[in-house]
Formats: C-alpha cells, sequence, structure tokens
C-alpha cells in the first residue's frame, strides 16, 4: 500500500483590527496607504490633517488587516480638538494591537511620552513601537532613536510588543510590520468582502480629497479652520452610458473673512487650482470624468461651535 505524501497543516485565517496612534505628523496616514496599497487617507505636511478614524483594508492570502487610522493625539485648544481626541482613545480601545508611530527623524517629546503613558495605563493590548520615516536619517542617527524608543518603554511602563523601523516611502520593512500586526489578530474568517479597501463613504472621501488639496500651500494657521462638506454628487441624467459625467457641488468652509480670500486667492486662481488637483484624484477614485463646482464660505469659529460641528460632520 503507497502512502501518499501528508498535506501540510492549513493555517488558521486570522482577522481583525490595529490603529496607528500618535502625535500630529508623525506618518500615520502615509504607513496606512502603504500598506493597503492605495489611497485611502488623505496625507499632508500639515499637522492634524486626519480629522477622522479612516479604515483601511489590507488583503493576505492568511489574514486580513483592518488599520484604524488615527488624528494626531494633541493638546485641544478647541471642541473639535477634544471630540478628535476622543475619537483616538476610543480606536484604541476596540483593537487587537496597536502601533505608536514615532518619526525617526525627531526625538521623542512630550506628546510622546503623554501618549506612551496613556497607553500603558488603557490596558493589556499589545503596542508596537513604529519609528516611521526611516529613509530620513542615517544608521547612527537610527541607532540613538531606537535607544530612545526602548527608554520611552522604560519611563512610562509601557512594554513594547515589538519596535519596528519602517519607511512608508521607500516600502523598507512595509510587509513585516504588517506580519506582525497580522500575528497578532484573532483566528477569524475574512471581516469584509475581498476587494474592499476602506469602508468610508465616496462622499466623505471626495470631500477629504478636496481639503487635502486645499491644504497645500497655505499657511500654517488657516488648515486647521478648513472643513469641507460635499452637499450633492451626482451623475449628469443626459450623458451616454459610454461617456459619463459625475456633477459634485462641494463647499469651503472656513471661519474669517481673511481666510476665505486666501482661499479663493486673487481673482480666483487659488480656488481654480484646488479644483484641478482635486478633480483629478477625485477621478481616479470614482473612475469617472467629473465637473467639480466649489464654493468657498464662512462659518465663523467652527471648530468652537457644538452646532456648526454636528453640521460639519463632527
Amino acid at each position: 500500500m503507497t502512502m501518499g505524501t501528508p498535506e501540510p497543516p492549513q493555517l488558521a485565517h486570522r482577522a481583525g483590527f490595529a490603529c496607528f496612534v500618535g502625535r500630529p505628523n508623525a506618518g500615520k496616514s502615509t504607513l496606512t496607504n502603504a500598506l493597503v496599497g492605495e489611497k485611502v487617507a488623505i496625507t499632508s505636511s500639515k499637522p492634524q490633517t486626519t480629522r477622522r478614524v479612516v479604515r483601511g483594508i489590507v488583503h493576505r492570502p492568511d489574514a486580513q488587516l483592518i488599520l484604524l487610522d488615527t488624528p494626531g493625539l494633541h493638546r485641544p485648544r478647541t471642541l473639535l480638538g477634544e471630540r478628535l481626541n476622543a475619537d483616538v482613545r476610543a480606536a484604541w480601545s476596540e483593537v487587537d494591537v496597536i502601533g505608536l508611530c514615532l518619526p525617526a527623524d525627531e526625538a521623542v517629546g512630550p506628546g510622546d511620552r503623554f501618549i506612551a503613558r496613556e497607553l500603558a495605563a488603557a490596558g493589556s493590548t499589545p503596542v508596537i513601537a513604529v519609528v516611521t520615516k526611516s529613509d530620513r536619517v542615517r544608521r547612527d542617527a537610527m541607532v540613538e532613536k531606537l535607544a530612545q524608543v526602548g527608554a520611552l518603554g522604560a519611563e512610562t511602563g509601557l512594554d513594547w510588543a515589538e519596535v519596528i523601523p519602517v519607511s512608508a516611502v521607500s516600502g523598507e520593512q512595509v510587509e513585516l510590520l504588517a506580519d506582525l500586526l497580522c500575528a497578532r489578530l484573532p483566528e477569524s474568517p475574512p471581516l469584509y468582502p475581498a476587494g474592499d479597501l476602506t469602508d468610508e463613504p465616496e462622499q466623505i472621501m471626495v470631500a477629504e480629497l478636496i481639503r487635502e488639496a486645499a491644504l497645500e500651500g497655505v499657511r500654517d494657521e488657516l488648515p486647521h479652520s478648513i472643513a469641507v462638506v460635499v452637499e450633492e454628487m451626482l451623475p449628469r441624467a443626459d450623458r451616454p452610458a459610454d461617456r459619463p459625467l459625475t456633477d459634485i457641488h462641494a463647499y469651503l468652509y472656513v471661519e474669517r473673512d481673511s481666510q476665505k480670500a486666501i482661499v479663493i486667492g486673487p481673482k480666483g486662481a487659488r480656488l481654480k487650482d484646488i479644483g484641478s488637483t482635486a478633480r483629478r484624484q477625485i477621478e481616479a477614485l470614482l473612475g469617472t470624468p467629473v465637473f467639480l463646482d466649489l464654493h468657498v464660505t464662512v462659518a465663523k469659529d467652527w471648530q468652537r461651535d457644538p452646532r456648526q460641528l454636528r453640521k460639519l460632520g463632527f
């Protein structure tokens, strides 16, 4: 009797949630996009670009990793800031593993210590120290950074599950990070259909792409004052099936008339640039030509007004 070669044991499929946390501009959104393989979160050099918890979905043969990209935890100066911080804490309380993002090109600071202490006190969820932007530093500087990260864990009582340098830009160790995150997920069938990369509604993603375009090149104090709401997004009715066009009407909200003038620019030039940049990104997202109609309006001190925050989706 001939014995066949035994089948190798099937590895259990894992599925679950991870979140990236850190202070503003720590590279969380860029890293989320790199892991997902597509743009699901807007990015900018401006701190506090992320204003909502964005879910990106990583599909692997053995696992499905749902990443929560969170706003930067910061000292809030407005009601909006308080609500964003509350969203971050809610996110890390519900996931299977947390990645604390610490930029390689910046020293560990009070903001990092504050977040690390909060994570240490929050519970038993494993925390991976993700040293982001590793492509920006030399080897000797990275050695020093890793020593700082080790000291941060000892100082705050946070026992790192792993410490890993990554570069979302070069791709260095991004796949290894995915391995480390997936290994800490529970055994589970997939939670989202194959092919889904995010559960963000298209209308929200379009608004975020417009805001991303508006953030580029503006003065430091303005980004926090810009909000975008898509009022209408519909296929144009009189177009043939082989030549579709999507009409999008959106409002950019700012807090003061002087900010409105900055966003519009001389003779409307800046608003036109925002529209051109955003339209290219939106067309790539929707897979259809777009007519984009943008208006700028003032909602005085909206970041501090509960009624206006509700209207703007916060």
